[in-house]
């Protein structure tokens, strides 16, 4: 069976797609497949045919890679292909919106809302501390945390245009760093991120020794039966297939004593996670049994069209 493994794209995550993709066209050339790996470009379609696979892998990050837009591509093409559909991937990507579909199935989420990034860089737009983030991008690029004294902040905001015009706002939830992946409709795990610079940014996420994994996370077992149900939910309300992450806050001090809903925030959900040697999705299934060829095996039977 042909896979063609798409890789690499034009978004600001370009290297991580890299590492993924090539991660994972080495494992399914471990389970036999015939592996085609594609470094992205706008003319897709046309390295889509020269590949002529059987099956399309999909292991793109960032905009145009998990934002619906390939996702369209790749319907049209009429080839099964691995992970969430056109419309659970554009929902999912837009934060905003997606924390609106979240908030109605009763998971909790960060107060915030959209506004204009200039408008944001003069003035603040809620009572800090808070995150400004774009609206529609991972892996913990242009993130900011906002504190009282924001100057040198409100100008790096004000002059970093990769965010986009609109970004989002919300307040900014304290607590431990959770995360569960979800596969099919089974949540694996809870794993706690402990970051080894200030917060869980870029650098913590990528590279080598930049956070310490804890998996299972030593939290409270309500705490964790939460976040794994939460993660399942999340997953079905957007309408993702394949394999999904879904981020937490879990702050003990907040609410009384045995309130855990309101110790726990979500903060986001992952069409397209992290398939790197350092990626939390591919750590949680080999806690379960599942190493990173069956994973990626799983992901290719898993694939349909349309998604």
């Amino acid at each position: 069976m042909k896979v063609a493994v798409l890789k690499g794209g034009i978004s600001s995550e370009r290297e991580v797609s890299l590492v993924s993709g090539e991660e994972c066209a080495k494992a399914l050339r471990s389970c036999g497949y015939d592996v085609t790996e594609i470094d992205v470009t706008r003319d897709l379609w046309t390295q889509l045919e020269n590949a002529d696979p059987d099956i399309i892998f999909n292991a793109l990050h960032g905009d145009w890679g998990e934002d619906g837009r390939v996702q369209g591509v790749l319907d049209m093409y009429g080839k099964p292909y691995t992970h969430s559909g056109v419309m659970a991937s554009a929902l999912a990507m837009d934060k905003h919106r997606a924390k609106h579909v979240l908030r109605a199935v009763g998971i909790t989420v960060a107060e915030g809302g959209l506004f204009d990034r200039v408008e944001v860089s003069k003035s603040h737009p809620m009572n800090p501390p808070y995150v400004v983030k774009p609206n529609g991008q991972g892996s913990s690029k242009s993130v900011y945390i906002v504190q009282n004294d924001s100057s040198n902040m409100s100008a790096a905001i004000a002059e970093d245009k990769e965010m986009g015009e609109e970004v989002i706002v919300e307040a900014f939830i304290p607590g431990r760093e959770l995360t569960v992946t979800v596969m099919g409709e089974r949540a694996l795990a809870v794993t706690e991120i402990i970051p080894q610079t200030d917060w869980y940014d870029y650098e913590a996420k990528y590279a080598k020794g930049g956070s310490v994994h804890i998996v299972p996370a030593d939290i409270p077992h309500e705490a964790t039966q939460l976040c794994l149900k939460w993660a399942v939910e999340a997953h079905k309300a957007l309408g993702c297939r394949g394999v999904t992450r879904s981020d937490f806050r879990f702050n003990e001090k907040n609410a009384a004593s045995g309130d855990i809903v309101n110790k726990i925030v979500m903060l986001e959900l992952n069409t397209q996670p992290g398939m790197t040697p350092t990626s939390l999705a591919p750590e949680q299934a080999a806690y379960v049994g599942i190493d990173f060829e069956q994973l990626c095996r799983w992901l290719v039977e898993d694939a349909t069209w349309p998604r």
